[in-house]
């Protein structure tokens, strides 16, 4: 899941931020659980806690989006992960 703001994505930068999507699912407050709602075929979960940087050519398939309340639990998985306050 690509989770940089939309000036980077927008921009002639090369790569983006994502959270790698697993099927595991440990509750950590690092993820956010998503699913069948978002687009996905199988329950999974984003891991904030690996977070990767990739080039944008490599994304070419729209597979999911989040909903507002899936993005409030995202930014706040984020925080957690980034130890940010």
């Amino acid at each position: 899941m690509v989770v940089s703001r939309q000036a980077l994505i927008d921009s002639r930068f090369s790569t983006v931020v994502c959270a790698p999507v697993y099927t595991r699912r440990d509750g950590l407050a690092t993820q956010v659980d998503i699913g069948h709602e978002e687009g996905l075929q199988h329950e999974s979960s984003l891991h904030c806690d690996a977070l990767v940087s990739l080039p944008k050519s490599l994304l070419t398939d729209y597979v999911a989006s989040l909903k507002p309340v899936r993005l409030r639990l995202l930014d706040q998985a984020l925080r957690v992960a980034l130890a940010l306050a």
